[in-house]
């Protein structure tokens, strides 16, 4: 347990520059041009400190100070604890692009193709060398089935505006995570998933209620509940 703790506060935190300079770089509204620079000084951004202030003019830039270190060490302590190695070497994969997207899309309402296809190429991958070590070959049809019923369930409400192409590209290879351990493991993460966004949206037009302001509640960022309800379905399968 306490070696779990240390090893994720060390990975967490050597990662996370990288991570918040890469939020920064991606959470930038649909049809504009990645931000390579930081708008104050064009200095290059690869990589921020926790305070999230541009080391060159101390512009603040990114998710608020600490935000971004404290959730990259919680996913990689929730990845170390996997039950077996296999699930931990995918959920710590899925972590470094995963922590960007949930940033991102809980910013800008975006899942950038970059970093939604590296997630999906990466498991299937890890998928395909796991599972044949194991002589599983079989469980790899239904991780297949299942990434693409996943994508299919996103890309229907995308042809109505209610979903972005980097939603599907996101189930698709979380799909195929959720594949390697069962249709109830996918069922269960897909349910979750959707249950933490309805809530999320739900308690979102309360409070604009209460304020009397504008009820935005429906506006919601399906990439962080994903993730999540993914996160909590491997776990729970060990």
């Amino acid at each position: 347990m306490i070696a779990t703790v240390v090893g994720a506060l060390l990975a967490g935190l050597l990662a996370a520059p990288a991570l918040r300079g890469l939020v920064v770089r991606y959470a930038v509204p649909e049809g504009e041009p990645w931000c390579t620079a930081c708008p104050g000084c064009t200095r290059a951004l690869r990589g921020l400190p926790p305070n999230g202030r541009c080391p060159g003019c101390r512009e603040r830039l990114g998710p608020r100070p600490g935000l971004v270190e404290a959730v990259t060490v919680v996913v990689v302590a929730a990845a170390l604890s996997a039950a077996h190695p296999a699930d931990a070497v995918l959920l710590l994969w899925a972590a470094g692009p995963g922590v960007v997207l949930g940033f991102t899309d809980a910013r800008v309402r975006r899942l950038p193709y970059p970093l939604s296809w590296t997630l999906a190429a990466g498991l299937a991958l890890l998928l395909v060398v796991l599972e044949l070590a194991a002589g599983r070959p079989g469980v790899l049809l239904r991780c297949l089935l299942v990434a693409l019923a996943a994508a299919a369930l996103f890309e229907l409400p995308g042809w109505f505006g209610l979903m972005g192409a980097g939603d599907t590209v996101l189930a698709l290879g979380l799909g195929a995570l959720l594949g390697r351990y069962g249709w109830s493991a996918a069922f269960a993460g897909l349910f979750a998933s959707a249950v933490l966004s309805g809530l999320w949206a739900v308690g979102r037009a309360a409070v604009a209620v209460v304020r009397r302001g504008p009820v935005r509640g429906l506006d919601v960022p399906m990439g962080p509940f994903l993730l999540l309800g993914t996160l909590a379905a491997v776990l729970l399968q060990g």
